[in-house]
């Protein structure tokens, strides 16, 4: 009997592993870059775990919301308040509001995304509207930072299967860089269509050795726009009470590299290398077919000489 099921679990564990390898190679497959006539793959990335910091800050934010939240409601500062009433249940939900009103208006004011702000309220009012279906509010001191911790997390996993799903294939005729989560977008862009390449590297960045390239075409894709407006007014009242208001203002617009990160090479790494490769595979793009021809024969002849030359040391060295 124990052989049998020795042999049950062999089998069992076999067919696992098989079918798990099946599953990589048809996901390999599906990823897998259509490669066009004598093209090859020269780098196959993905952003680097830290080049997304910044939006699993906006689940870092909230997670430490719900921990000081268990915290203050464990602590004892509304045990003055019924246990059960409008006055407690109102008092929680404000301040529990309030975390989310402060991230939100903060996180959207720096990275000029108001969409970010909808989140945190669609979350605080789905929060609300369970607690309420269940009729949890005698228990919501636990629900609440509970369930704040886990959306936090629960964020924390979207934004990392968000950055999974990006890739970049830079090959010998093109670029080609993939995203998306729901709906697959992709950009095929050859280098000689390149005008311009832009570079950014922050902190993070220097310190483990990744960055944002951004390749800008000759028709400005790749480009975004800063605008700044100012403006003025004055009111003049007369002694009848008669007003005139006056309103002047003026704009400013400053083209500047811009991107989705799935249209650039977002959070490349190693920084260095990829920009290198990139700018030696801009440069061949622009040489001349004649100018091209006469690189590679200059490279056969350095390849003839230096054989040569080892061969004339070898009979030398015997």
């Amino acid at each position: 009997m124990a052989a049998l099921c020795d042999s049950f679990t062999g089998t069992m564990k076999s067919q696992f592993f098989r079918n798990y390898k099946n599953r990589g190679i048809l996901l390999y497959i599906m990823t897998a870059l259509h490669l066009l006539e004598n093209e090859r793959i020269e780098r196959e990335l993905q952003p680097h775990p830290f080049s997304f910091m910044h939006l699993h800050l906006l689940w870092i934010c909230l997670f430490c919301w719900g921990i000081f939240l268990g915290w203050f409601f464990s602590s004892g500062y509304l045990d003055d308040l019924p246990e059960t009433g409008t006055l407690k249940n109102g008092t929680v939900a404000a301040l529990w509001l309030l975390g989310f009103i402060a991230c939100g208006v903060i996180a959207s004011l720096l990275m000029i995304r108001w969409r970010i702000f909808f989140v945190y309220l669609a979350i605080f009012l789905l929060g609300i509207g369970i607690i309420w279906a269940a009729d949890a509010w005698r228990y919501s001191e636990t629900v609440i930072p509970v369930y704040t911790v886990g959306a936090s997390v629960i964020g924390l996993f979207i934004i990392e299967l968000y950055r999974r799903s990006h890739r970049y294939f830079i090959t010998t005729m093109r670029l080609v860089l993939r995203g998306g989560m729901i709906m697959k977008r992709e950009r095929t862009l050859r280098y000689d269509k390149i005008a311009d390449i832009d570079y950014s590297q922050g902190i993070g960045g220097r310190i483990f050795r990744y960055g944002n390239i951004i390749p800008v075409t000759q028709s400005g894709f790749g480009l975004g726009s800063d605008t700044a407006f100012a403006a003025g007014g004055a009111e003049v009242t007369t002694k009848k009470r008669f007003g005139f208001f006056g309103l002047a203002g003026g704009g400013k617009e400053v083209q500047t590299p811009r991107a989705r990160t799935y249209y650039e090479l977002h959070g490349v790494h190693p920084f260095k290398e990829v920009k290198a490769l990139i700018e030696k595979m801009v440069q061949e793009s622009t040489l001349a077919p004649y100018q091209r021809e006469q690189v590679e024969l200059q490279r056969e002849m350095v390849d003839l000489l230096r054989g040569k030359m080892k061969d004339e040391n070898d009979d030398a060295g015997e």
